[in-house]
């Protein structure tokens, strides 16, 4: 088929992923947005939403030659809302061209169309149209001959794949995104800290001295933002006020921050706030839906994201998030980093996890003292969604290994032999560790008190065993250990710590 070629000012479909097509219109962007490296691709503003993107030229298809097919594989109301601003938007722009088409000069020669202008991001409703003379080229609607050129244009010459879509309140922010890796710096972070690359081109950043705990961090100067306060975010925001940055935090259960905000932290009424106050914005949360929830949804972090803010997300999600998130956020024209941690409560309180840090290098070094003040050593792995891959993989040893350990407990009780003996034994060999003496004297004192929720770790080990059956590798250990977790959880235990996964072999 022949090749269509788009232009500014064009109304084209655009598509990324699982999200529906969405109708927009090709617009110069911003000036100080700068356009990404690789394929082709245009600037695409969105009906209905406040949202844009750059879209590469094989996710976008003209809108009227397309309109039908578009509409029958998507029925949610605010598709259709975006839809209707669509139509609303041509038949005012063909009043406006009736209108110039009937102010010819002297001797019957029609003076050339002016670009109509399309709403800013602010009038969420088309109402209204801007004066045609302004020269704000982001906001150029396109001439009446181009809109009839897309009535009767071929198709793209390619497919996708779609399928029905439920109305979903989350479509209302989501934002469509092709945009490149950033680029990083490998400029060390700090004297403060020793950056050791090892052959595999991840780099490990550790405090020289174990700075959470003696206090000397030299906080940065940029303002922070803390979107969940749970058993890990909690502990962090608290290092962070104590070694002197300046906190702004947010909690869906609002309660959560008076005990920050008595501390010295600040509050934000809603993620987007919070993003748009701060330069850095961290957040912990439970799992997928959450991470995509606090970005995508109402008032969330994307609309708070403007050039040059940059957004962490430290929750423990899988490397399918990780990008999706990484592009609506770089879209915008925002820098993106992962920074999964590895720990419990207690860890976190001290100051003394391990980040797992992927995306941008330089937002990398720009939370140094972050990562100083909440944790002992970081590790920068790259590019974006390796960071998810390593910590779903640690999550998954340490959910299979409690689930042994919980299993040899249990067995030693079922033979006649001492559980202390056992762990007394235990711990007097190789297998020895803090991690072991504390979860199985937990055990045998029957405290299940979470230091990390078991509902967790067992989402850790599906994700983990979804990652490889994606890449075809087998994970059995992981699999009957998942098993064994979710039997815990039909047993009421999914608040309780992953030690309580105990449970699930005495009942």
């Amino acid at each position: 088929m022949a090749t269509v070629h788009l232009r500014i000012g064009d109304l084209v479909w655009g598509k990324l992923g699982r999200y529906p097509p969405w109708p927009g219109k090709i617009v110069s962007p911003p000036k100080d947005l700068k356009k990404p490296r690789g394929k082709k691709c245009h600037f695409v503003k969105f009906f209905g939403t406040e949202d844009h993107a750059w879209i590469k030229v094989e996710q976008l298809k003209p809108y009227h030659a397309h309109k039908e097919e578009m509409i029958k594989i998507n029925k949610g109301k605010r598709f259709q809302q975006a839809v209707d601003a669509v139509e609303d938007f041509l038949k005012k722009a063909k009043g406006k061209e009736q209108n110039s088409d009937g102010k010819g000069d002297s001797k019957g020669k029609k003076t050339p169309n002016k670009p109509l202008k399309i709403l800013d991001e602010d009038d969420e409703d088309l109402s209204a149209l801007k004066d045609p003379s302004e020269k704000d080229l982001a906001d150029s609607d396109p001439e009446p001959s181009t809109v009839e050129r897309l009535g009767a244009g071929p198709g793209s010459g390619f497919k996708w794949e779609s399928s029905p879509v439920k109305d979903d309140p989350h479509f209302h922010h989501f934002l469509l995104s092709q945009s490149e890796k950033p680029a990083s710096s490998m400029e060390p972070i700090s004297k403060r800290l020793k950056i050791i690359e090892e052959v595999t081109g991840s780099t490990s950043i550790q405090a020289a001295d174990s700075t959470a705990i003696n206090g000397s961090i030299t906080p940065t100067d940029k303002r922070i933002g803390f979107l969940g306060l749970g058993l890990m975010g909690s502990g962090i925001v608290s290092n962070l006020l104590k070694m002197g940055h300046i906190v702004t935090v947010w909690n869906r259960t609002a309660e959560k921050c008076d005990l920050f905000i008595q501390e010295g932290a600040r509050l934000g009424r809603t993620p987007a706030e919070v993003a748009s106050m701060c330069d850095i914005t961290f957040s912990c949360v439970s799992d997928p839906k959450a991470a995509r929830d606090l970005v995508l949804g109402p008032s969330g972090v994307l609309q708070g994201i403007r050039p040059g803010k940059c957004y962490v997300e430290m929750s423990t999600v899988d490397p399918e998030t990780i990008t999706e998130l990484s592009q609506v956020i770089t879209s915008r024209g925002g820098r993106f980093l992962e920074a999964p941690v590895a720990g419990s409560q207690q860890l976190s309180n001290d100051g003394m996890l391990v980040i797992l840090a992927a995306g941008d290098r330089t937002v990398y070094e720009d939370c140094s003292s972050c990562f100083q003040a909440m944790g002992k050593t970081s590790f920068f792995l790259g590019e974006a969604g390796n960071a998810a891959r390593m910590m779903l993989i640690l999550n998954m040893v340490q959910g299979s290994f409690m689930a042994t350990i919980a299993e040899g407990l249990t067995l030693a009780q079922a033979t006649g032999q001492s559980q202390q003996t056992f762990l007394d034994i235990l711990c007097q060999g190789q297998m020895a560790s803090t991690f072991v003496d504390q979860k199985c004297q937990n055990i045998l004192q029957g405290n299940f008190k979470p230091d990390y929720y078991l509902k967790h770790i067992q989402k850790d080990l599906r994700l983990a065993i979804s990652m490889g059956d994606m890449a075809n590798h087998p994970t059995p250990m992981a699999a009957a250990a998942n098993e064994v977790y979710k039997r815990a959880k039909a047993l009421d235990q999914s608040d309780n710590d992953i030690s309580a996964v105990y449970r699930a072999y005495i009942h």
